[in-house]
């Protein structure tokens, strides 16, 4: 155990402000043992904002909200890629690697958003509303992907809509994101009743209380959070752009209306920034842990599969949204 404390001491400076020393033990041996598996393997981790730090900082190659990943996906030369995030991430990360391995270290990681809505359920609204657009938030599964005309992040959603030039989209499947988007643009929006989780359970008064508690902190919402919440905050934006208005605008305290994780991964690499937590907790992030993106590794489970014929259709919509 001291050799393996000594050769992940400099990964330990990367968290040591927001993990405690006494904690790191418990996390080194795991994280000494995916090093080797890496390289053994050929495999690279990709990780969401959500992950905890001791995965965030310490075994992942490439870090980022739904569109950073997807877009590195595309440059990714190993032969495995394991997704430390949610299925419908690593179904996009094997949509846009085809011929390489995509391993998902927990097949309970979900997303309340992704089951929420069917590939049926897009045909029907494409059936009732004949002609317009199908706009699909990538938290989504391939077969939905499927029956879409163009994917979207919360980071790009204004532009892949405003690059349709049209009037009127159905937006999936996420109904605030929808609103708060479509205050944005303009365009008229049919929207889907999905819902995040996390989000969703985040009220106007939370903020109200953010503001009496700590007066001077900046507040960050999330536009998967109900529009009345993001009406109350001082900005909106996907975790990519709460990440760039931080570190650009350093605020000397700062609330993010998001997965508890998220200021914690930003916090480690800010320790100077004062993040006040009022975060709520995605159980399906927290399936993905140190133990078990390393027996993914050891055992080369759970590989992401998807028919060929769903993967061609859903390929073009993630596309077309990358080429945005």
């Amino acid at each position: 155990m001291t050799d393996v404390l000594f050769s992940t001491d400099a990964l330990y400076d990367r968290v040591k402000h927001v993990v405690p020393a006494v904690e790191w033990p418990s996390f080194a041996e795991d994280i000494a043992a995916i090093e080797d598996l890496k390289r053994t393997r050929s495999a690279v981790v990709l990780a969401h904002n959500y992950q905890t730090p001791e995965i965030f900082h310490c075994v992942s190659d490439i870090v980022g909200d739904s569109l950073a990943l997807a877009r590195e996906a595309q440059q990714v030369e190993a032969d495995v890629i394991v997704m430390a995030g949610v299925h419908f991430m690593a179904e996009t990360a094997k949509l846009l690697n085809p011929a390489r391995t995509v391993l998902i270290p927990d097949l309970r990681a979900g997303c309340s958003l992704a089951e929420s809505i069917t590939a049926a359920d897009v045909r029907a609204l494409k059936a009732a509303h004949p002609g317009v657009p199908v706009v699909t938030y990538v938290n989504t599964s391939a077969d939905v992907k499927a029956e879409s005309d163009i994917c979207c992040t919360s980071g790009n959603a204004v532009k892949v809509i405003e690059s349709l030039g049209v009037d009127r989209v159905i937006m999936i499947p996420d109904e605030y994101l929808a609103q708060n988007i479509a205050r944005q643009t303009g365009v008229e929006v049919i929207t889907w009743a999905g819902h995040c989780e996390v989000h969703e359970r985040f009220t106007p008064q939370d903020i109200r209380q953010i503001r009496v508690d700590h007066p001077d902190a900046v507040i960050l919402a999330h536009p998967e959070c109900p529009p009345d919440v993001v009406d109350e905050a001082d900005l909106s934006g996907s975790t990519a752009q709460m990440l760039d208005y931080v570190t650009r605008q350093r605020p000397r305290q700062v609330a993010l209306i998001t997965e508890c994780s998220m200021s914690d991964n930003i916090a480690a690499a800010n320790p100077d920034i004062d993040f006040v937590r009022p975060c709520n907790l995605c159980p399906h992030m927290k399936r993905i842990s140190l133990r078990r993106i390393r027996h993914a590794l050891e055992t080369m489970t759970h590989e992401v599969t998807i028919p060929d014929d769903v993967a061609a259709r859903a390929r073009v919509a993630v596309q077309r949204m990358l080429a945005v």
